[in-house]
């Protein structure tokens, strides 16, 4: 479509209302009406009334200190769209059964653009438990699931994402050789980038021509109350095992 026709199917108010959107899933804290104003360059006024109508449709709430901020609406209406909602339905169960059987906690995360989205969590079930809350996004670069996305990739999708990617500018040296050994031997296993002491361990999920749909991680840790607790080998081959019979459940339409 070119600028010419582009232009003619403008919507002004709908364009203002997803800027907002936008500016405001890029901030942890929030902003300020003026602070919005100021980012995309409109009039405190217009800036009001499109706040005003996101609040009352609950895409955006109000804080004590006077800054706005998203709710989870936005992540609700995805997370209820037939793909995603018939992925958890069919990945929960297992889910459930392995962190019973590995004593460890879960997550399943999905590919939005080039956003990793945990849109399912499973507790261990202990007393203690790590676990990433559900709807976080999570890097593409410096996690076991972003590397198991981009190491099922094409060439040229792992170009596009990680030309999109804001820490991809500086990746570790060896960076492609890894990727090609997670493809190579279908799981990644690597120490958290983030959290001391805890190793990611992730495996895909497939669709039935091969794509990755998700991928199903473990935070895994060692148990030092427990003696008998499955070592990380015994929890891997769990999570490979979870990995492939959630691969075989109807989750596309074409394994109906």
């Amino acid at each position: 479509m070119d600028t010419e026709e582009s232009d003619r199917y403008r919507a002004p108010a709908l364009d203002k209302g997803l800027d907002i959107l936008e500016l405001l899933s890029t901030t942890e804290e929030g902003l300020s009406q003026a602070e919005i104003a100021k980012s995309l360059d409109r009039s405190p006024n217009e800036i009001y009334r499109m706040l005003d109508r996101l609040v009352r449709r609950d895409y955006v709430r109000r804080t004590t200190g006077d800054r706005y901020e998203l709710t989870l609406k936005l992540f609700e209406l995805a997370h209820a769209t037939p793909p995603v909602s018939r992925l958890v339905s069919q990945a929960l169960p297992i889910m459930r059964r392995f962190a019973r059987e590995a004593e460890q906690a879960c997550h399943l995360v999905i590919q939005d653009r080039n956003v990793l989205v945990v849109v399912a969590q499973v507790d261990s079930p202990g007393y203690w438990n790590v676990s990433i809350r559900v709807g976080s996004r999570i890097s593409m670069v410096n996690t076991g699931s972003g590397h198991v996305f981009l190491a099922y990739a094409t060439p040229e999708e792992r170009r596009l994402v990680l030309e999109d990617v804001a820490d991809a500018r500086d990746l570790p040296p060896g960076f492609e050789e890894r990727l090609a050994k997670v493809q190579e031997q279908g799981y990644e296993s690597m120490p958290s980038l983030q959290v001391a002491s805890v190793t990611n361990l992730t495996v895909p999920i497939l669709g039935p021509v091969g794509t990755v749909l998700a991928v199903l991680t473990s935070p895994f840790t060692d148990r030092l109350d427990k003696h008998d607790a499955p070592d990380m080998q015994s929890v891997l081959d769990l999570l490979i095992a979870a990995g492939e019979e959630i691969s075989k459940r109807p989750i596309s339409g074409g394994r109906d």
